[in-house]
């Protein structure tokens, strides 16, 4: 397993998560992470990128101000404060390691996906 997702579960709204993800140093070195999430019947969507230093950081205009993405390299690690958590944040949320340095938004920009970890939030 290349890229593995944690740290999801059942929540309040309102609640907070960090999400988590490691993965190998291969994949992890010199290139972009992005979070993803996909809810039930719906499309993929961007949540969150950053770049391969974490000096570039985007989000989805839904989770901006509430969600923090960060990165550890030392650790190989990937993460996702969120903050302020809504019913509609729920989802099934995905990290993946881009092709670049920095990948942007754009999911064919990320060649690796880990297997994802369920966030729930009630209302």
């Amino acid at each position: 397993v290349q890229l593995q997702a944690s740290g999801g579960g059942l929540v309040q709204a309102g609640d907070s998560l960090r999400l988590s993800c490691t993965a190998s140093r291969r994949l992890f070195s010199n290139n972009a992470m992005g979070w993803f999430r996909q809810g039930a019947g719906k499309e993929r969507e961007f949540v969150a990128a950053i770049g391969w230093n974490g000096g570039r950081t985007n989000y989805a205009n839904s989770v901006k101000g509430r969600f923090t993405i960060s990165r550890d390299n030392a650790k190989n690690a990937l993460y996702l404060q969120m903050n302020s958590l809504k019913s509609e944040d729920t989802a099934v949320y995905f990290c993946a390691a881009g092709r670049f340095p920095y990948s942007g938004n754009y999911s064919h920009n990320y060649n690796y996906w880990g297997q994802g970890t369920q966030v729930t939030v009630s209302s």
